[in-house]
């Protein structure tokens, strides 16, 4: 039986590049698909208001490890071959789309009625309304809760090692099965997670702070 040293330490931190890497993924297509759900959340036509709906209600329904598991296990019935790092991406960000397209939908509807009524005055479209007078507004309102939602990101990725994919928890289980010293190992896994988080929740709060001490102006 080994002994947990400074090689399992590395070994546990060295994957903590594929928990940034899974979160960065996560993010980026999130952001992207949050951007689409908010957009149609908050546009004039009922059917993009119900297929998204849709869309919130069932991944802000179900657990994540449902949708890791659905994902994971589900491709291969319908003929798609895929591993760990697809399925644990994929799923990711069709979460994070669920709660990004919430979250910035009530960043866009914040926006004080009348910007929408000045906007709808000069005749603009709706993407060219919601591109030059609300989504900038409503991006200043969205940065905090924005990142911290990254930090959900980052604890969610943990859910991944349950298929098998390497990241900072996943490597915590494979020292601690040679080493059988759980306490250490998973101090050490929760401690990384904190060094993770703890700078964005500390940005997030500070950019709180500095947003209502601007509206109270």
């Amino acid at each position: 039986m080994r002994t947990f040293g400074f090689s399992e330490f590395l070994f546990i931190l060295e994957a903590a590049k594929w928990t940034v890497a899974l979160s960065m993924i996560a993010f980026i297509g999130g952001a992207i698909g949050g951007l689409i759900i908010a957009l149609s959340r908050t546009s004039d036509k009922p059917l993009l208001q119900a297929l998204s709906g849709g869309f919130i209600q069932i991944f802000q329904g179900t657990p994540l490890l449902l949708q890791l598991f659905l994902v994971f296990f589900g491709a291969p019935v319908v003929g798609l071959e895929i591993n760990p790092w697809v399925a644990a991406g994929v799923a990711l960000i069709l979460n994070s789309s669920a709660f990004l397209g919430e979250i910035w939908r009530g960043c866009i509807q914040a926006i004080p009625a009348g910007q929408w009524e000045a906007a709808q005055a000069l005749n603009l479209p709706y993407l060219a309304r919601m591109r030059h007078v609300i989504l900038p507004q409503a991006f200043k309102i969205a940065l905090a809760p924005t990142v911290g939602y990254m930090v959900q990101i980052i604890k969610g990725t943990s859910l991944a090692a349950i298929i098998g994919f390497a990241e900072v928890t996943r490597s915590g289980q494979i020292i601690n099965n040679a080493t059988f010293q759980p306490l250490i190992v998973f101090s050490v896994v929760a401690a990384i997670y904190f060094v993770l988080c703890w700078p964005l929740s500390l940005l997030a709060a500070r950019m709180e702070r500095r947003q209502a001490a601007a509206l109270a102006r």
